[in-house]
């Protein structure tokens, strides 16, 4: 299977820096091994964090390995502090008490959180702890630019189905949407829409209204885009290349043009990144901001098979939403060494001055960047108006804008050479578990 996205968003700068010893890595053709059962979203094995949000069941030593994803959760999740924020070395899957999970450095700023990428690190990532199966998602939010960076607002299911909005830095004036299906790149799939006035010094509300039949990307209420599922079948596949799987919200700020990238990541994202460029605060960071995010819960398909309603599960490896089961399995692991095989007592859990003894890994690495995606020559089209880490700041957040005009995007437009990526890759953040 094509690893064409690389999710995005590793981490961290001097301070959150690690080293990971070689790992197994799992495919659906050789599952992870029975000691590092679950397969992360980038194909590494693991236990404890990997076990959770994007263990892929398909590549995992088993069903049980991946601990049941929680069931969505309707509600306005305003972004104003860190207190329902948790690091992702910390969370062991209530997600009764934390509805967010953050890698990188999250900071408070007026009302919402930026998203931090300061030079040499790998940006910030914060995703739901919920999942949303079918439903409307809306972020309001402003982005980062600048030549390399890469702002996104996603929905990535553990088997990689994928909703884009992606915001390339050397393009204030658009958004590219796509959408994949299990994986596999196509990237005849991305369109880019207008945003008018650009994306960084206002924000914006950018939704996805998600059906079992039919998606639509809208801006400030303004449909942009749809595609109806219909129009998705894949013959080779035997089935709809359509998003149609339990997801996790994904927002990022992530170095696409970082030295070592592909190459075609990096042109995709307008070129190298400059990590002394104006577009950074006076902080010496790259920022975006998220005021807020709302979600309007769906009902599942009909027909699905519902025993209970705390948790998503797959029933079977094809991996499509005939084989998702509501269920009340719901499980909270008792430590990062711990897996849905043996998820431990959550009741003891492991405070962290605890010693690991198991040196097995148990946060998600991944691949730096954009992976192994390389993006076509050909343009996207382009569509009209139609259609807890982190810490509290009182940085003052100025992304260099002052006395530029703010519609023009920052650099030449390079954005014509790539297609869409898949936006968040997530690096182990030298987060080693207590």
């Amino acid at each position: 299977m094509v690893l064409r996205n690389a999710f995005t968003v590793a981490f961290a700068a001097a301070a959150l820096v690690g080293s990971t010893a070689a790992q197994a890595t799992g495919s659906r053709e050789k599952l992870c091994p029975a000691e590092t059962p679950c397969c992360g979203l980038y194909g590494d094995c693991g236990i404890g964090a990997f076990c959770l949000g994007g263990c892929d069941i398909t590549m995992s030593h088993s069903f049980k390995a991946c601990v049941p994803n929680p069931v969505c959760k309707s509600g306005t999740y305003k972004l104003d502090s860190l207190d329902d924020v948790q690091d992702i070395g910390k969370y062991l899957g209530d997600n009764s008490k934390i509805n967010w999970q953050a890698q990188g450095t999250p900071k408070v700023y007026n009302d919402g959180l930026l998203l931090t990428m300061s030079e040499d690190s790998s940006g910030t990532l914060l995703a739901s702890t919920f999942y949303v199966w079918y439903g409307k998602i809306c972020a309001k939010m402003t982005t980062s630019q600048g030549r390399g960076v890469v702002t996104a607002f996603i929905m990535m299911s553990d088997v990689k189905d994928e909703i884009d909005f992606e915001f390339i830095g050397t393009d204030i004036n658009h958004v590219q949407s796509n959408f994949y299906s299990q994986g596999v790149t196509d990237y005849t799939q991305t369109k880019n829409l207008t945003v008018s006035p650009e994306t960084v010094s206002k924000p914006h509300e950018y939704c996805l209204d998600w059906k079992p039949e039919e998606l639509t990307w809208s801006v400030d209420g303004s449909d942009m885009r749809t595609v109806k599922k219909s129009d998705t079948w894949n013959a080779t596949a035997n089935h709809f290349a359509y998003p149609q799987t339990p997801s996790r919200i994904m927002l990022s700020l992530w170095p696409a043009g970082k030295a070592g990238n592909a190459e075609g990541t990096v042109n995709w994202a307008g070129g190298a990144i400059d990590w002394h460029s104006p577009y950074m605060t006076s902080a010496g960071y790259y920022a975006a901001k998220v005021d807020q995010v709302t979600v309007e819960c769906y009902d599942p398909p009909s027909g699905v098979k519902k025993t209970g309603n705390k948790s998503y599960k797959y029933t079977d490896k094809a991996a499509t939403n005939d084989t998702v089961e509501i269920s009340n399995d719901f499980v909270i692991l008792g430590s990062l060494e711990d897996t849905g095989e043996n998820p431990g007592d959550a009741s003891k859990t492991k405070t962290s001055t605890s010693t690991s003894t198991n040196s097995a890994p148990q946060v998600p690495g991944g691949i730096i960047g954009g992976g192994g995606r390389q993006e076509p020559t050909a343009a996207p089209q382009s569509t009209g108006s139609s259609g807890s880490s982190g810490s509290s700041s009182s940085d003052a957040f100025d992304q260099g804008t002052s006395g530029k005009s703010a519609g023009v995007a920052v650099e030449p437009s390079l954005h014509k050479i790539g297609g869409s990526a898949i936006a968040i890759v997530v690096t182990v953040l030298g987060l080693l578990v207590l």
